[in-house]
């Protein structure tokens, strides 16, 4: 798959520079009255709202840019009085230049911010210290550009000319830190005193995914499949004309193994749609799903081809005896009953490939003829632990094969924070080894110095890249010469429409969405933004512009009780229990009505408040006291719940769920971890199994199903 990497590389570029000639001209002051005003109708009058469908690139691009930037601006302001917020700190200018409209800074660092301070992070520098409520009368924002002999290079743009975000009037900090700034140049060659040289520095946020989702929303109209995501019209193939076929031992396996749902879903992917969506309700088996649709696409071939209009099947040869491909092969390749001269000298420890990274036991994946046709795919999730979650599934059980055995296929993790479970796929730890291997055997023709080109060659080497969607544009995969056949986003449903642009860019032929609008929305920061739709995922947009979607609808994961509220309320009652999951899910507790697989409790006196030091976090002491009496009731009529770890508890709110913590500590004291499992929704949202603990869910407010 050719791309012009020169070109993509000049759209990025251009996309930067816009990007900051926008944000760095903003004044911070004005941001912070802006969002005083509650109700922001100016800025809600001067935003088109997320529709279904978009005629063009110009009504798709001037939608969704005002409402990134609405959300660049909340993420600025996010922390400001949290108790996140940000320590001043003193740097010394070293160098000070202008050069293409921005003024570069190199400046000092301490080596302990190295873990603090990242590319592209957001700095607010002024000429006076920010102390409490006071606020300097010189200041910009800069951003990070990277380390530079241990100084930081930091970007600027301070044109005099820029005008404020909703008002006409020009911006008067801008003069007087230029003014700083030129003074600034002169004493540096000199030998002024270093406080001349001084400024202070106060971190805001990182803006490193929000302008990966700039740069992929600019570069929308390169797509290939851009008329789709404008239209929503279904196109019928993404890879050509034909559908692909899996082989017998592996269509058996996938029809004793999968419900109808699922296999329809594996069916759709490989009539080869440009954009295949799949909803998965909660517990109807969508990781599964995805790793067999893996499974499928990897190992399918081309079904049929078109000639002059006719549909013929494909030619093969004549089928042979095992047995007599074992003399065919052996009278055309004689070495192959014999030793191969290059096996003779291969590595024990399968760097080379053959073997699989994992550490587990899994047959080493055999690359053969029949394999002509795999395919390169991408993995994503819009979080670390949704995409770990896959990784540790497929480590765990593997894939099948066009004989339906089981395999590991040459896999890696890119990004940040991978869980330790999947360490040993992650790109770090296999640049490791490529390193160490390299060292203790020079002879084998690696020299393994240069850890890029490691980096790079392990990518290449990979038929499935696994990567959150914001790494995904990160330069990692940039440099890569090579693109990817297939993307498959898992939560599709969690994340913006620009996050989700940002891996089609890697100029892939298909798509699979896999998520479900029902469940959690994508994160939005700014209110204004989401009042106009930003929190719509491009799934939920697609689905409702009418774009077909396949639905998972047999649940095995929750009791009937628990499955038939949702069915009714959101999926028109289409969910289905799998065979004895009732009798699975049942437990001795349910024989209490209270304690029932599924019971609301109005605690209609209950106070609700939005904790000051906590921005948009609520806490309702009614309700944890209430739960505190709940969970002591449960564990007196059963003592085995109280250390076995199956209970838990779950808020909207972070604020709440610390004081549930808070409380059960004052209970239990260190103990009070290993008794109950205390989160946030989007904390649980991986790992919690409704088939098996008892939830007390404190659900507040709730428009959508948590």
């Amino acid at each position: 798959m050719a791309i012009d990497n020169g070109k993509l590389q000049e759209e990025e570029a251009s996309s930067v520079t816009r990007f900051y000639n926008i944000i760095l001209g903003w004044d911070y002051k004005q941001l912070t009255k802006e969002n005083e005003r509650k109700n922001r109708k100016d800025s809600k009058e001067n935003l088109n709202v997320v529709k279904n469908t978009y005629k063009d690139v110009d009504d798709y691009f001037e939608t969704f840019e005002p409402l990134l930037f609405e959300e660049v601006k909340a993420q600025i302001l996010q922390n400001q009085d949290g108790e996140e917020a940000s320590v001043c700190k003193m740097r010394l200018v070293m160098e000070c230049n202008e050069g293409e409209g921005f003024h570069f800074l190199l400046v000092t660092y301490e080596h302990e911010e190295d873990e603090y301070l990242a590319q592209n992070d957001l700095l607010l520098l002024s000429k006076e210290e920010v102390k409490g409520n006071s606020f300097p009368s010189s200041y910009g924002f800069a951003v990070v550009e990277h380390r530079q002999n241990n100084l930081l290079r930091l970007r600027m743009y301070l044109a005099e000319d820029i005008v404020q975000i909703t008002t006409n009037t020009k911006s008067f900090r801008t003069k007087s830190f230029i003014q700083a700034l030129s003074n600034m140049r002169s004493l540096i060659t000199s030998s002024a005193s270093p406080i001349d040289k001084r400024v202070f520095s106060l971190k805001l946020c990182g803006l490193s995914t929000i302008i990966r989702e700039y740069i992929a929303l600019r570069s929308v109209s390169s797509l290939p499949f851009k008329d789709l995501i404008f239209t929503a019209a279904e196109k019928s193939c993404g890879f050509g004309d034909e559908a692909w076929k899996i082989s017998g031992p592996l269509n058996e396996f996938f029809n004793e193994n999968l419900n109808k749902s699922q296999k329809e879903a594996i069916d759709v992917g490989l009539s080869r749609k440009s954009f295949v969506l799949i909803q998965g309700p909660p517990g109807t088996g969508k990781t599964q799903t995805i790793l067999s649709i893996l499974g499928a696409i990897m190992h399918a071939t081309p079904a049929r081809v078109q000639s002059k209009g006719t549909e013929h099947e494909v030619k093969r040869g004549i089928q042979m005896t095992i047995q007599e491909k074992y003399n065919h092969w052996g009278r055309a390749s004689p070495w192959i009953l014999g030793v191969n001269p290059r096996d003779a000298i291969m590595p024990e420890d399968g760097d080379d490939g053959f073997f699989p990274t994992s550490g587990n036991e899994l047959k080493p994946e055999v690359v053969n003829a029949s394999r002509k046709y795999r395919l390169r795919v991408l993995v994503c999730a819009p979080s670390n632990s949704a995409l770990d979650e896959i990784v540790l599934r497929l480590l765990t059980t593997g894939l099948r094969d066009e004989n339906a055995q089981t395999y590991t296929p040459k896999i890696v993790r890119i990004g940040l924070k991978a869980h330790h479970s999947v360490a040993s796929v992650s790109l770090d730890h296999l640049v490791t080894q490529k390193r160490g291997s390299a060292i203790d055997k020079p002879k084998q023709g690696t020299t393994g110095t240069d850890i890029d080109s490691i980096r790079t060659a392990i990518l290449e080497e990979a038929a499935i890249v696994f990567s959150t969607l914001s790494f995904s544009g990160s330069a990692l995969l940039a440099k890569s010469n090579r693109g990817f056949d297939v993307v498959i986003i898992d939560e599709a449903a969690q994340a913006v429409e620009p996050a989700t642009l940002i891996p089609l860019a890697t100029r892939c032929k298909q798509v699979f969405l896999v998520g479900d609008p029902k469940q959690l929305p994508a994160t939005v920061i700014s209110t204004v933004a989401q009042d106009s739709g930003y929190g719509t995922s491009m799934f939920e947009r697609l689905q409702k512009a009418g774009y077909p979607v396949k639905m998972l609808k047999t649940q095995y994961r929750m009791h009937p009780e628990i499955r038939s509220f949702p069915s009714k309320q959101f999926y028109e009652e289409a969910l289905e229990d799998g065979s004895d999951i009732e009798a699975q899910t049942t437990r001795d507790w349910h024989r209490y009505r209270c304690f029932g697989p599924f019971c609301f409790f109005d605690i209609h006196d209950g106070k609700e408040s939005q904790h000051p030091g906590a921005t948009g976090s609520r806490v309702n002491l009614d309700e944890v006291e209430f739960v505190l009496l709940i969970y002591h009731r449960l564990v007196t009529l059963y003592p085995e719940l109280k250390s076995s770890s199956q209970l838990a508890i779950i808020s909207p709110y972070n604020y709440q769920v610390k004081t549930f913590k808070d409380r059960f500590k004052e209970m239990f004291g260190t103990e009070a971890e290993k008794v109950v499992d205390i989160n946030t929704v989007d904390g649980f949202q991986v790992n919690i199994l409704l088939s098996s603990q008892f939830n007390i869910n404190c659900a507040h407010k709730q428009t959508k199903m948590h």
